[in-house]
């Protein structure tokens, strides 16, 4: 299984979307941990969505979709909903 996840840093608002072959809780405290460039300078973060995925090539197109135009639409729909 691959997960596809969204996280938003407390920090400065900014949405960092990844996928993982791994459980979302533990690549979630890897980020916070500071473990990239990007997560490192904006953490915390907290998750806020997250899909399963059979197949990597699924979990890496539904990643660059979500990180394109109409899919950052989708996400800003899904995440500010009251």
């Amino acid at each position: 299984m691959f997960n596809v996840y969204v996280l938003k840093s407390l920090k400065n608002g900014k949405r960092y979307v990844g996928y993982t072959a791994r459980s979302v809780q533990e690549r979630f405290l890897e980020h916070n941990s500071g473990k990239s460039t990007f997560t490192r300078q904006n953490r915390p973060f907290m998750l806020i969505y997250s899909e399963e995925y059979q197949t990597k090539i699924e979990a890496m197109k539904r990643e660059k979709f979500l990180k394109s135009g109409q899919g950052r639409k989708i996400l800003d729909s899904i995440t500010n909903r009251p």
